[in-house]
């Protein structure tokens, strides 16, 4: 049952401008039954006076509680059930603590504990709160003695020499607190002269974060750890692929999810053990679309949380994956390659993903080394002389002046054919290096092919630890299917330039056939040979999605180049689960593709009907599989 917050008394007048070297404190402790919330009732408290920087009077009361101790909570703090049994009533023990608050200074160690314990114990007893200005000691430790790291109550009055003999009663507790506060007292008077300064001094500081999303927090960013979790009626829910959408009691968006299995993940959410976030206090209405696969899902959910922007997804998923790409962007002077998180935006050859940083870094410096490539970063700084490793003939050197970019470019479109071939750049990059070794020995330089042979047992390792997509995204065109369970549905997602160039729910065949012809109408690389293309960042994102996933579950696949025959499709559908002459799925727009449209972006996207998730106001979103 919640506790009534008791209507508190007001401060008296001028106890915030009274000087601090002057004024009285009272310093108090307490213990409780150890439940969290609601649940929590005090058992002990106990008040040590200060004044002048000395210990004046001491007082402590035991406080009856309406649910027995547990036998933990007994051994832990000493406080038996016959203690508190015996206690005198609530209501006379807490009206002589108000009393004794009237006019000072309320000090406690981890006063925000303290102070809300004794506000529900106020609360409960029906005592009016007297609502003391509250100083910290954790804060002034804090602030006064930085160098001290501890700040448990019986480890920073060791630090400070301050001796302590009982632990985990009341009394014995506010003593040493008091003892604490005594000793950081003049540090304190020297840098604020009144209350107020003091209390400003020791309060919290500006632009501290409170808590991961508390950025465009519904909830004004309080906490709300120890509210009872309520879940929303989830029976809606299907055990099946998705994505999920929790609103409040406006409609507005809270989080969006996704999971192979809606209602157990959605669930998951309001279990005890989950991470106490304020959004789930507020979750009123739970929607859902449902895909074929995890796929899918993952598509629909980075698509939602782009559109709507939910507090509870502040941080991306794939902000601390194990994959990342080796990229080079074309777009600047003298091309250099680097090691990123995502696929490089613009005008760029990626290669990945690949699984694990330092590997990938290791590769991207042999690869600086064999071809002369620059090891600096995007900005070439001009240099009176070469850098180290152009002392060493591993790099041009275009940071002299005096190269001719075509003679660079021309090292860096060799080293980046090599993972653009239909090969891969792992047997490619292999092959050069033996080519090399030949070179050396025919040259008779025996200790560059050493060199080099040992360079290449490294990089088979390399490109082993690295996995099997050590390739150009834009060299690998390729149908995707995301197949569901039970089967008769599949997510398509043909990805083409390094891109996701269309994304439907397919059923069959000839759904299978229409999405590459399209698709292959507007993509097919000219010349024979594919390019890099042009890049947005939402590309290089929803490409990323589709990249890890495919590595993570090896899903059956068609490449697209050369052009599938309808016995491939046909294959690609069986290992799909799907039912070859199932007919197509119908569409809420028949119009076939427009090239045009598709010459600057994604090609056609086929849309089915799904259901509506409601907009606040009773208004329908209907959701479009629009990549």
């Amino acid at each position: 049952m919640p506790v009534a917050v008791p209507t508190p008394i007001p401060a008296l007048p001028g106890l915030g401008a009274a000087p601090l070297r002057t004024a009285e404190f009272l310093v108090v402790d307490t213990e409780t039954n150890g439940l969290g919330g609601d649940r929590c009732e005090l058992t002990e408290v106990g008040a040590v006076l200060v004044g002048g920087g000395e210990l004046h009077d001491r007082w402590e009361t035991l406080v009856q509680v309406r649910t027995p101790l547990s036998r933990s909570i007994q051994r832990f703090t000493g406080i038996t059930q016959e203690m508190v049994d015996e206690a005198p009533a609530a209501e006379a023990g807490l009206g002589e603590l108000a009393d004794l608050m009237r006019g000072r200074v309320l000090v406690a160690h981890n006063a925000s504990f303290d102070r809300r314990v004794l506000e529900q114990a106020f609360g409960r007893a029906g005592v009016r709160w007297p609502a003391p200005p509250v100083l910290c000691t954790v804060s002034l430790a804090r602030r006064m003695a930085p160098l001290v790291r501890q700040r448990k109550l019986a480890l920073l009055a060791d630090a400070l020499g301050i001796p302590v003999e009982v632990t985990h009663r009341a009394l014995a507790d506010a003593e040493t607190c008091a003892r604490i506060f005594c000793a950081l007292l003049p540090r304190l008077c020297a840098t604020a002269a009144t209350v107020d300064e003091a209390l400003a001094l020791l309060g919290p500081q500006k632009g501290t974060r409170r808590g991961p999303a508390a950025r465009g927090r519904t909830d004004g960013g309080v906490s709300h750890k120890g509210v009872r979790r309520r879940s929303p009626d989830l029976r809606g829910l299907p055990d099946a692929p998705g994505v999920y959408v929790f609103r409040n009691d406006a409609g507005q968006p809270l989080y969006v999810g996704k999971s192979v299995r809606l209602r157990t993940r959605a669930r998951a959410h309001f279990a005890p053990s989950s991470p106490d976030t304020g959004w789930v206090t507020q979750v009123e209405v739970a929607e859902h679309l449902q895909t074929p696969s995890e796929l899918g899902a993952l598509l629909e959910e980075h698509r939602l949380i782009r559109a709507l922007r939910p507090p509870g997804n502040a941080r991306g998923k794939h902000d601390r994956d194990r994959f990342v790409y080796l990229r080079c962007r074309l777009d600047i002077a003298y091309p250099v390659l680097e090691v990123g998180p995502e696929p490089a935006d613009g005008l760029a050859v990626n290669v990945g993903p690949l699984q694990g940083a330092h590997a990938a870094t290791e590769l991207m410096e042999q690869l600086n080394s064999l071809f002369g490539l620059r090891h600096c970063g995007r900005a070439l700084r001009r240099r009176p002389w070469p850098s180290a490793y152009g002392q060493m003939g591993r790099c041009l050197s275009p940071c002299l002046g005096d190269l001719d970019p075509n003679a660079y470019r021309g090292r860096l479109d060799e080293a980046l054919s090599l993972f653009s071939g239909a090969q891969g750049g792992g047997e490619g990059l292999l092959r050069h290096v033996d080519a090399l070794v030949r070179e050396a020995a025919q040259e008779q330089a025996f200790e560059r092919a050493a060199w080099l042979r040992r360079r290449r047992e490294r990089l088979a390792v390399l490109l082993t630890r690295l996995g099997t997509a050590v390739a150009a995204t834009h060299a690998r065109p390729e149908l995707v299917l995301g197949p569901s369970l039970p089967a008769g549905e599949a997510d398509a997602v043909w990805l083409v330039g390094g891109r996701v160039a269309r994304y439907e729910v397919v059923r069959g065949v000839e759904e299978l056939r229409r999405g590459t012809a399209a698709v292959l109408a507007t993509s097919r690389p000219r010349g024979g040979r594919p390019m890099p293309v042009h890049l947005t960042a939402e590309d290089a994102v929803r490409a990323r999605i589709v990249a890890t996933w495919c590595v993570a579950q090896e899903p059956p696949t068609l490449p697209l180049d050369p052009p599938p025959t309808g016995a491939g499709l046909r294959r690609l559908a069986l290992a799909g689960g799907l039912d070859p002459d199932a007919p197509p799925l119908p569409r809420s727009s028949p119009t076939p593709p427009d090239p045009a449209h598709w010459a600057n972006g994604p090609a056609e996207t086929g849309t089915r009907p799904v259901q509506a998730l409601p907009e606040p106001g009773g208004a329908s979103m209907r959701l479009e599989l629009d990549l």
